[in-house]
């Protein structure tokens, strides 16, 4: 009796073993699934916040590169100003550099015409001399025909014109601003030598107006012509001093 009633303690004491040790089991079973769990969920948790943080980065790489965008339209049309500046610049610096070849304030070198004009060699006895020399009105047509055909400048024996110039005829000699000038009247031009050639000598244009009125006509292309500044009275007393 003893050996049975041993025997079923031992039987019950191994299912309380047993069962505490399922229980124990579980215990820890569950435990570990909830702390997996709990472990999920904070590394959910975490890329959801990296993801969120990536979202926001982007959203102001895009807002930085508009206003990249921006940046660079606005230089470009600063770039655009400035070049157009830099060319309205140059147009007025050739503008004033022009003027003042004009003016005579600057001194000249550059391919051009010469046109030599000579009074006649004969004149008859019974005619009169004046309808056989050269007078201002001649020289004027020469001038007038070499600028309306691009002349820069133009110089009459060495003497510069300018828009204040005068030419005044008395008697054999001209006067150009003060200073006169026998025959022959070499009138200098600078400018497209083709040009300003073909343009005096037009069928019916001023050569032909000038052989008419016996003048002689000399046109000879030059490779370079050289002309001094204008120097006007006021200066020349300066100068002279």
């Amino acid at each position: 009796m003893k050996r049975v009633k041993r025997k079923g303690k031992n039987v019950v004491l191994s299912l309380i073993l047993l069962v505490l040790g399922f229980m124990i089991s579980y215990s820890y079973q569950f435990t570990k699934n909830e702390t997996k769990g709990g472990g999920s969920d904070q590394q959910w948790k975490q890329e959801y916040r990296y993801r969120q943080m990536l979202i926001d980065q982007e959203e102001r790489n895009r807002k930085l590169q508009r206003e990249l965008f921006a940046k660079q339209e606005k230089v470009r049309k600063t770039e655009e100003g400035l070049a157009k500046k830099e060319q309205d610049l140059a147009k007025i610096v050739d503008d004033v550099k022009k003027y003042r070849m004009y003016t005579g304030k600057v001194g000249v070198k550059g391919k051009g015409l010469e046109v030599t004009l000579s009074d006649a060699s004969y004149i008859p006895s019974e005619e009169n001399a004046n309808h056989y020399i050269v007078h201002e009105g001649h020289v004027f047509k020469v001038i007038n025909e070499l600028l309306v055909s691009g002349a820069s400048a133009i110089e009459i024996n060495g003497q510069r014109i300018s828009k204040n110039s005068y030419i005044m005829c008395n008697g054999p000699v001209i006067t150009v601003d003060g200073n006169q000038f026998p025959a022959p009247f070499v009138i200098s031009a600078t400018g497209d030598p083709d040009v300003l050639d073909t343009a005096l000598n037009l069928a019916g244009g001023v050569k032909d107006q000038l052989v008419k009125d016996n003048i002689v006509v000399k046109m000879t292309k030059k490779s370079e012509i050289v002309m001094a500044p204008l120097i006007n009275a006021r200066e020349q007393q300066t100068f002279s001093k």
